[in-house]
């Protein structure tokens, strides 16, 4: 029996996991952002790699304008790119602008951190939105979640897997593999399904719908404040 909403659909890995913790220089190594270096630019490439289409043949903005734009991917990845152009971000993002060029944060942990903010908040408001757009239950959009979660699941283990084997691999016994291992991509999943079940439940009560979502984007917002946490 699959754990839930594990996709049941095989995917290619999505181009460009590993370059999104690229530096900015062709041909050095990756490095902790120091003074040039910016969280918030890990967390946009990131969303750029979730964008893309399975068969990798074009990146967000393509994607967000073709017919597909109302799926669940698609607009969760159209919410946390607003939430890293507007002027005031949901809390869920602010401690990836408050930390964005901390010297000792290192990339994954930003790129973590994004993912968190995306699954555990804008992922299941996207749910609500597609539903709403396709005029549809979110139980009949299990399988098109599924099959979103499959893909973040496959960018994280990317992620971790540069942390273990890129230009500047972590020890095992390093604090920060640690702390990286206290997030999940699957659970994350599972709590953004049941969150986006309940504010479709709530949508006729709009005080609850918004006290709960309020309450989702400062949880997240929590959450990746610790993955956040400086190294010594």
């Amino acid at each position: 029996m699959a754990p839930p909403h594990a996709s049941t659909t095989t995917v290619a890995a999505p181009p460009g996991a590993a370059d999104a913790l690229s530096p900015a220089v062709p041909g050095q190594p990756a490095r902790r952002c120091g003074p040039t270096g910016d969280g918030v630019a890990v967390c946009r490439r990131i969303l750029l790699t979730v964008g893309r289409d399975p068969a990798g043949t074009g990146g967000a903005a393509e994607l967000l304008g073709r017919r597909a734009a109302d799926t669940v991917g698609a607009l969760a990845v159209r919410r946390s790119l607003r939430a890293l152009a507007a002027a005031r971000p949901p809390a869920c993002w602010r401690p990836v602008f408050q930390y964005r060029h901390h010297p000792r944060v290192h990339p994954v942990q930003f790129a973590l951190a994004g993912l968190n903010a995306h699954v555990g908040h804008d992922l299941p408001l996207a749910v609500v939105d597609a539903c709403r757009a396709q005029g549809a239950a979110p139980e009949r959009l299990e399988r098109e979640f599924d099959r979103v979660a499959g893909l973040l699941a496959l960018v994280e283990e990317g992620i971790r897997e540069e942390l273990l084997t890129g230009p500047e691999p972590l020890e095992v016994a390093d604090p920060l593999t640690h702390l990286l291992g206290s997030w999940s991509p699957g659970r994350a999943c599972d709590s953004a399904w049941s969150a986006a079940r309940l504010l479709w439940r709530l949508q006729d009560q709009a005080p609850l719908a918004e006290e709960f979502a309020a309450r989702l984007d400062s949880g997240t917002g929590l959450v990746g404040r610790c993955l956040l946490t400086p190294r010594r």
